[in-house]
């Protein structure tokens, strides 16, 4: 897993970031039950998707508050 880019989160839109936030959290699910079964070979991805998940979420609050929804 990359990082996401910023720049690349702030041209979706509301319904496409939570879409995204979704995917993500159920990647950061099926990770952590990987590292519970001892197949997860690359233990950094729970990092990085953990970063993205933080990404995601602070570009929904800047839009939010930009439409002030």
């Amino acid at each position: 897993m990359k990082p996401l880019k910023p720049d690349q989160l702030r041209r979706m839109t509301l319904p496409e970031l939570q879409k995204e936030l979704d995917n993500l959290r159920m990647e950061l699910y099926r990770t952590r039950v990987q590292k519970t079964v001892a197949q997860l070979k690359n233990t950094d991805s729970l990092r990085q998707i953990k970063r993205n998940i933080a990404r995601v979420l602070t570009i929904i609050n800047e839009k939010r508050r930009a439409t002030g929804v």
